[in-house]
């Protein structure tokens, strides 16, 4: 395995790469790594003939410059990890390496034809504006042939696929699915942060979203919304910030379960101080 730093030493990497008619799959994070990102780094192993994975902490996608600073980063421990999954190439550039100061400043502009109003775009405002503008430019570096997107974050991968589509990059985006832990919490960069106590706590998002699909056949998708809410803002330490039912495809919501053939129920909630996104299909 070898980490680079430099575009221009990636750019030549790949390019020898493409020379050889090698497959490159990419596994875009921003480091702090679990085994929901390594399920996500063998898979891209098993399919293609070279696995690269970026690291690099995206500043333009943090509206809460505070989250940037406290995101965690241990870039030796994560590629003592990427080494153990087999991965080729880890791409670690720093921020001057990817951003001239005036894209820091103003925000990158994409038209996403209505998935960044809803779920996470209303609270996150131009957050999936700093993801379309890192992820178009990790693409345009590695060039991959299948990239690989966690579902967890379930509008990001939504976001991606239309932006893959609408810049027209030969990449095909392979979701993959949710890795948890054993009681159901959805493994996240973001568990780290977390007290012992705390991620007993969260372990009820999903036990919660788990039994309602039970109610499907009984209850409305608006009674089973209201629902879930209740429940988890029920229990100590936990604030549900929104929980959307929504059409899987074109993230708007649903009123009947018969309005779309794929239905997913997407949420996010404060565990004390720390921001847990989850999902999960109903149809």
């Amino acid at each position: 395995m070898k980490t680079i730093a430099s575009v221009a030493q990636m750019q030549h990497a790949v390019a020898d790469l493409h020379l050889a008619g090698k497959r490159i799959g990419f596994v875009p994070t921003m480091g702090a790594l679990h085994e929901g990102h390594l399920s996500l780094v063998k898979q891209c192993k098993a399919e293609n003939d070279c696995c690269v994975v970026s690291i690099f902490v995206n500043p333009t996608q943090f509206n809460d410059k505070r989250d940037l600073s406290n995101y965690p980063r241990n870039l030796s421990k994560d590629e003592a990890m990427l080494q153990s999954a087999g991965c080729d190439f880890v791409f670690a550039p720093t921020t001057d390496e990817i951003y001239a100061d005036v894209e820091i400043d103003k925000p990158f502009e994409f038209d996403f034809n209505g998935l960044d109003k809803v779920m996470e775009g209303k609270f996150r405002p131009n957050h999936f504006n700093g993801v379309v503008q890192i992820v178009s430019k990790l693409f345009s570096i590695v060039l991959p042939n299948k990239a690989y997107f966690g579902e967890k974050d379930f509008q990001q991968l939504a976001v991606i696929k239309y932006m893959t589509s609408t810049m027209r990059f030969d990449t095909e985006i392979v979701p993959c699915p949710i890795v948890r832990e054993p009681l159901g919490l959805a493994m996240s960069s973001r568990n780290e942060l977390l007290s012992t106590e705390e991620r007993k706590i969260a372990q009820n998002i999903s036990k919660v979203l788990f039994e309602s699909r039970n109610f499907v056949n009984q209850k409305s998708p608006a009674d089973i919304q209201r629902e879930v809410i209740e429940q988890i803002n029920g229990i100590a330490a936990l604030q549900v910030e929104y929980f959307e039912i929504v059409n899987g495809d074109s993230l708007q919501s649903i009123q009947n379960w018969t309005d779309a053939p794929y239905i997913v129920g997407c949420i996010t909630v404060f565990c004390g101080k720390v921001r847990l996104i989850d999902n999960i299909r109903y149809i």
